[in-house]
């Protein structure tokens, strides 16, 4: 379980906004995390701005493939989902770093952080999957690999696939 939460964050972080430390750290966490290993490739030969170009195209709200349930869910950024979450992280007692509630990488932390304490229980987990991840993530994957010009981007929607069984099936299909 801890695995899955370590990665889970490691994905995360992946969507954030890309520096010289992320770029370290995927370098590193490669030695580790066989599935990163193109991904660390390429970057080691990639200029970051090249990398920040990259996930400026594909993550802005009108790109391929915004990070945001609400998009996904009602075509337009702030859907009542930041809502539905904002009082979910309460409940769980979770913070997070002033991303918007639907963000990917705020609900992946979550996920981890719910993952990590099996006290919290298998109700919030539900309500996190079938409520919020299931309904808008195979889609998002879909598009991630469709359009990602880096393999790195291309190895989180795979690796999304892995650790998310049910993925799989979907984005096989959309």
């Amino acid at each position: 379980m801890e695995n899955l939460s370590t990665e889970l964050r490691i994905l995360a972080s992946l969507l954030d906004s890309p520096d010289e430390n992320v770029k370290e750290a995927v370098l590193e966490l490669a030695v580790h995390y066989p599935w990163l290993e193109p991904a660390a490739q390429e970057l080691e030969s990639m200029p970051l701005e090249t990398w920040q170009a990259e996930h400026a195209r594909l993550f802005a709200f009108e790109s391929p493939c915004p990070p945001y349930e609400s998009v996904y869910m009602d075509g337009r950024m702030h859907g009542p989902q930041e809502e539905e979450l904002r009082r979910l992280y309460r409940r769980l007692g979770v913070t997070h770093n002033g991303a918007p509630e639907d963000y990917l990488g705020t609900l992946l932390e979550c996920a981890a952080m719910v993952n990590s304490k099996p006290e919290v229980g298998r109700d919030y987990w539900s309500e996190l999957w079938d409520g919020h991840l299931r309904q808008w993530v195979p889609r998002f994957c879909f598009e991630l690999r469709h359009h990602s010009r880096m393999a790195l981007y291309r190895v989180v929607a795979e690796r999304l696939c892995v650790l998310f069984p049910e993925l799989r099936q979907a984005v096989a299909v959309a």
